[in-house]
């Protein structure tokens, strides 16, 4: 056994069965290998260039950009960088001016708009105290989802507006679809050359609060990921809803044990659904297929056509992609003009799946293996997770909507809901993987006031949330405002919460059913009903959260606190919108909107 003395130069240990004499000898060897060791290693660090300064901002709505950024700022350790990974809501830390490279790593919320987190930094670069930067050197890698109209408009924003204040954009822009990671990687592999390309060094001190060189270790990484899922046994299932409702609400719980998954109240689960098996088999018909065929899988692994359809790919909506090339196989003039005009295209493919193609353009596909080329590979689907995970130890439970309608004379089925809700079984596994979100989280300080806003599904986060402050024993007061259709029969977890109120956990309890009266009130109504009280919660440090549905709700819900801060606050509409972004750049204005 070889033990090591204080500075560290290995050596024989005393209690080694050598004579003194030998003792000795070894120690002198080991002493002269290890000083050889040491000089290589010294050459060697004195040849290498000092590491160049990189910035690496961020806008994440749901995790995955940031989780890009910061495996970005690893990875740029091996490529002799000295990157900093800041969240742009942390720009007023940053001096633009004293920056030499930047790389913008950002998702698309809403209409083409950036993420929460990133916002007001959008705002900073279009107002009149935005700097020239001139001497910076920029790309984008842009995230979105092709099937909205303004794909990756939050990176094409930030992509034009740094080029009109006079940063030099050194690689072309990524716009990356749902199904992200080929087109990231494509763009890193020669995003680093262009960045050896690029002169000069920023001015700024690289040790300040905005942000830290990246040097993950792989050891640190979890071993279960988006890309190597767990098989989380589904320990079990019930119906929120009761009798007689229009809606059907799963609350399903899951094992983590023998994983080393682990999270916050805030965090999302993914889930890797599968395929409805109906919805398969009547494609392969339509397809003249029996399912046996050998195809390539997403992964570009040999399997059945039945395995793909079932597992790999999107068969509930048809990609552009696909709308071209049936285009240009069918004398079909107005499917060829669909193609010129993007918002027919999407009012076309709206509500339409593969099978909606197949039976309009019977076969236009030479082989199936021609047809899966063209569809996308199939995506996880991602819950707000409703448990304290101090409260339920080795589990996580999420609230799921199981969607199902009719369209076109036939019955459709949401993906992952019903895949959750009725195909998977108790006992049976599920591939998940847990989603950070730095974004969504409680106040660090546990005595401030925190105000929750849910409908629907959207109670899941604030669920975790209460159970999480009461566990630990948070002395900071509670206040939720839920709504959904009927109280006697959609109200979720009303024993849960109702015990709360009961024992004064929850401190306010401000419910909104919209279909128990003529006139339909909302979770907004309720806010509006209490501005007053609301105004205080914001002004003695409250923090307001909102989760539930991007289109309305949340809109409607914002532009309600922006009234109660202008009337109640008795602001202008400009300082209104001052003290709300003040809000979100303080993180006391947070959303987890979908």
């Amino acid at each position: 056994m070889i033990s090591a003395r204080e500075n560290s130069v290995p050596c024989v240990p005393a209690s080694a069965p050598f004579t003194p004499e030998q003792r000795a000898w070894l120690n002198g060897f080991l002493a002269g290998l290890f000083a050889i060791a040491e000089n290589a290693h010294a050459v060697e660090d004195s040849a290498r260039p000092a590491p160049k300064s990189l910035l690496v901002l961020y806008g994440s709505q749901t995790g995955t950009a940031e989780a890009l950024a910061k495996r970005i700022g690893s990875n740029a350790v091996s490529h002799n960088y000295k990157a900093r990974v800041v969240e742009m809501s942390r720009f007023a830390e940053l001096d633009l001016q004293t920056e030499s490279r930047a790389l913008i790593v950002t998702s698309t919320w809403g209409d083409g708009d950036p993420p929460d987190n990133a916002a007001a930094f959008w705002s900073y670069l279009n107002s009149a105290s935005a700097p020239a930067l001139s001497q910076l050197s920029f790309a984008v890698l842009a995230l979105g989802d092709r099937n909205y109209a303004n794909f990756c408009g939050a990176g094409r924003k930030f992509d034009e507006r740094l080029e009109q204040l006079g940063a030099r954009r050194i690689h072309t822009r990524a716009d990356c679809d749902t199904d992200y990671e080929p087109t990231a990687n494509a763009w890193l592999e020669k995003l680093w050359p262009a960045l050896d390309q690029v002169t000069g060094e920023a001015k700024g001190t690289y040790e300040s609060s905005a942000g830290s060189v990246i040097q993950e270790r792989q050891a640190q990484t979890p071993t279960f990921s988006r890309a190597n899922p767990f098989s989380a046994r589904l320990l079990a299932r019930r119906n929120l809803n009761a009798p007689g409702s229009a809606k059907e609400t799963e609350h399903l719980e899951f094992s983590l044990k023998e994983s080393d998954l682990s999270y916050q109240p805030g965090d999302a689960l993914g889930v890797l659904p599968c395929n409805c098996p109906e919805l398969v088999a009547d494609i392969l018909a339509a397809l003249g297929c029996d399912g046996e065929e050998a195809v390539l899988d997403s992964a570009q692994q040999e399997t059945s056509l039945r395995n793909a359809l079932l597992r790999h790919y999107q068969i509930t909506s048809i990609p552009q992609a696909l709308i071209e090339a049936a285009g240009g196989r069918t004398s079909d003039v107005q499917l060829k003009q669909l193609l010129e005009n993007k918002a027919e295209l999407d009012s076309y493919c709206y509500g339409k799946d593969l099978l909606d193609l197949l039976h309009s353009y019977p076969g236009i596909f030479d082989s199936p293996k021609e047809l899966l080329s063209l569809l996308k590979k199939l995506q996880p689907r991602l819950y707000s997770i409703s448990s304290s995970p101090k409260a339920h130890p080795d589990e996580v439970h999420i609230t799921v909507g199981a969607l199902r309608y009719e369209s076109r004379a036939r019955r459709r089925k949401g993906v992952c809901s019903i895949f959750l809700a009725e195909r998977l079984a108790i006992g049976a596994t599920a591939p998940v993987y847990i989603q950070t979100s730095h974004g969504f989280r409680l106040p660090e300080d546990s005595a401030r006031p925190i105000i929750m806003i849910g409908p629907g599904t959207g109670i899941a986060p604030f669920r975790a949330f209460l159970e999480e402050r009461q566990i630990t024993g948070a002395t900071g007061r509670n206040w939720l405002f839920f709504g959904d259709q009927c109280q006697a029969t959609d109200f979720l977890y009303r024993e849960q919460l109702t015990q709360m109120l009961s024992d004064g956990h929850l401190t306010r309890l401000d419910i909104a059913f919209s279909r128990d009266q003529e006139q339909k009130i909302y979770v907004q109504h309720r806010m509006l009903e209490n501005a007053q009280q609301l105004w205080a919660w914001l002004e003695e440090g409250a923090h307001v959260y909102v989760c539930g549905d991007a289109k309305r709700m949340a809109k409607d819900v914002d532009a309600a606190l922006h009234e109660i801060v202008q009337k109640t606050g008795a602001k202008t509409a400009d300082q209104a919108s001052d003290y709300v972004a003040n809000l979100k750049a303080q993180k006391r204005y947070q959303r987890d909107v979908y």
